[in-house]
């Protein structure tokens, strides 16, 4: 049997690969000594909870992406489930192939504005989509999510870790 190599992201589907993700993530707080609550049921769109070693309390939503030649991977997220404020918190792993995945780590506000990456899109009633964030991954937003949302940096700027 042929295993597979690390870091072969093709053979996963989207929702094996988020799978990965969202327990990737986990473990990346369990590594920094936080406590992490995982929900029964994903119906509020929050994949977990984080408390940090001082005590204070994340939600955390994550999302996967992988680049596509010539197409920009768009990430959303419904505001009735997605509700901005300083205490959420946006994991983006990406996955490129041959690589090991790359964490972007996204403070959903601070204070009462929303995060400049996010894109808000208010589909009118009777639209096919409610309303909601989004992120178009385009070089620009790579570029911003890497110079400004590394999952390290981001930990040490909210947690003082």
């Amino acid at each position: 049997m042929n295993e597979p190599k690390q870091h072969q992201w093709a053979h996963l589907n989207r929702i094996q690969l988020g799978r990965y993700a969202e327990y990737l993530a986990k473990m990346e707080f369990v590594l920094l000594g936080c406590d992490v609550f995982s929900s029964e049921v994903d119906d509020h769109g929050i994949d977990f909870v984080v408390r940090t070693k001082k005590g204070d309390h994340y939600d955390v939503q994550v999302k996967s992406f992988r680049p596509k030649a010539g197409k920009n991977p768009y990430i959303f997220m419904q505001k009735s489930k997605f509700k901005i404020s300083p205490k959420l918190l946006l994991l983006l792993v990406q996955f490129v192939e041959g690589q090991a995945p790359t964490l972007f780590l996204v403070q959903s506000s601070v204070e009462t504005t929303h995060h400049r990456l996010f894109e808000s899109r208010d589909y009118g009633e009777g639209k096919k989509s409610p309303p909601e964030w989004g992120i178009t991954i385009n070089k620009k937003k790579l570029a911003m999510l890497s110079e400004e949302c590394g999952f390290h940096a981001t930990v040490g700027r909210l947690f003082g870790a």
